[in-house]
């Protein structure tokens, strides 16, 4: 008996945490997906910065890309050899700085393209939405990781409310930036709920959840719009234009916005209208695509980057169909596609849950925004701002896809995988919180 105690109360040293040791191996698939997306941004974000070119600076737009890249890549390099279980300790942080410069935004944004949706730091604009994003998607992978519910796959109730508050949160901070923020916060969450093991039964809960409280959300701004009818301007120009004068509501509702973009959207025959001031960002995007055709007109030959609002950003993939053609518009999608399914192979195969749902997060942020922005831009949505992922000009939409990439390749990585065995999946578990210690769900 006394032998007995002697060795429970004083354990051998190998029963101490073991010392994770790194794992050489780098995800190719990742990478390539990013030198392909890469290349397309350095070749066509020139050509559709046109707008920005100064005679004494033409070289200006693709050098302060060019810095965001660079450093963009520094991140993913740094990230790629600090361990997930690092990533995670620093979740909750990141997720309350996110929130915090979403509320900053919301008291004393600065307005562009006539809402507020940035802060200056150190004279330098950002746009806290695209950190935020991530921060929910990373929030997620979080919650859902520690609320697994051991040897069954599902997750507590608990777990799934405080993702879906989460979620509802964070939502109304963006509402009234765009319905494409929050639509696309709810399209991630579901999709990392599905995946992370919540059951058919809650998650449709959720999902009626969100459509309840979105359905009270867009009849309250319904109610507090207020139509102030055309001003003076509106009625002189639409005499110029021999058009109806359009009617001004309030500035801090969209509603009225909201509203017209999805009449307009759902008109008939709408690539057959008129340029009017309205319909400009849309109707010359069509035309620019029309033009590329196939094989597209040939790298900064552009006829409508000079024209076309927002062609760096929001309209960029109008001109990467105008210049390089459908073809290789198709390729652009099938590299974010690619990406996504390389995701949700390292989610099949991860032996925990964790790095699991950190990849199947990120990969959503990136490839959910990218799969919204074209289908905006070739109509299939309503008009809204969504920047194209890595090519879309913007410093702060750059470092947030490239710290989502830099997480995917940190799991990719290190995280133990269902042909490494279990000793190393013993040792990855020891290394982990014991309330995130748990198996894959997709396995389970």
């Amino acid at each position: 008996m006394s032998t007995t105690t002697t060795a429970t109360t004083n354990p051998a040293p190998a029963a101490a945490v073991p010392e994770v040791k790194p794992v050489s191996r780098t995800d190719n698939y990742i990478w390539g997906s990013y030198i392909g997306l890469l290349i397309i941004s350095v070749i066509e974000l020139f050509s559709a910065s046109s707008q920005e070119v100064r005679v004494d600076d033409i070289y200006g737009p693709i050098i302060r890309h060019g810095m965001f890249l660079a450093m963009g890549l520094a991140i993913m390099l740094t990230l790629q050899r600090v361990h997930f279980r690092r990533i995670y300790q620093f979740i909750p942080a990141f997720v309350v700085m996110s929130i915090i410069m979403m509320i900053l935004v919301l008291l004393v944004g600065v307005n562009v393209n006539g809402v507020r949706r940035g802060i200056k730091i150190l004279g330098q604009m950002i746009l806290p939405a695209e950190f935020l994003k991530l921060a929910v998607a990373l929030g997620i992978a979080a919650i859902l990781a520690r609320s697994q519910i051991k040897g069954k796959r599902d997750v507590t109730n608990a777990g799934v409310i405080m993702c879906a508050v989460l979620v509802l949160f964070s939502s109304a901070l963006l509402f009234n930036q765009g319905l494409t923020n929050t639509l696309l916060l709810m399209s991630i969450s579901l999709g990392m709920m599905l995946v992370g093991g919540v059951s058919w039964r809650k998650l449709g809960v959720v999902l009626l959840t969100y459509m309840v409280i979105g359905g009270a959300a867009m009849g309250v701004k319904a109610m507090a719009h207020k139509d102030t009818g055309p001003t003076p301007e509106d009625i002189a120009l639409a005499q110029i234009n021999g058009t109806d004068p359009k009617t001004s509501g309030d500035k801090d509702n969209r509603f009225g916005t909201w509203k017209e973009r999805i009449t307009r959207h759902l008109r008939f025959n709408k690539y057959a209208d008129p340029i009017n001031d309205e319909n400009k960002q849309e109707q010359l995007s069509y035309i620019a695509q029309a033009h590329g055709g196939l094989t597209g007109v040939g790298i900064g030959h552009s006829r409508e980057t000079a024209r076309l609002p927002l062609a760096f950003s929001d309209y960029i993939f109008a001109i990467v169909v105008e210049e390089l053609g459908a073809v290789v518009a198709i390729v652009v999608l099938a590299f974010y596609m690619f990406l996504m399914g390389r995701a949700g192979r390292l989610a099949m195969v991860f032996k925990g849950t964790l790095p699991c749902l950190l990849v199947i997060g990120c990969a959503l942020v990136i490839c959910l925004q990218a799969l919204f922005h074209i289908c905006i831009v070739v109509g299939v949505f309503p008009v809204s701002g969504q920047p194209l992922p890595l090519i879309s000009k913007g410093g702060t939409s750059i470092i947030a896809t490239c710290v989502a990439l830099g997480i995917m390749l940190s799991a990719s990585r290190w995280a133990a995988r269902t042909t490494d065995g279990e000793d190393a999946f013993r040792r990855e578990l020891s290394a982990l919180p014991d309330n995130i210690a748990t198996d894959n769900p997709s396995q389970i």
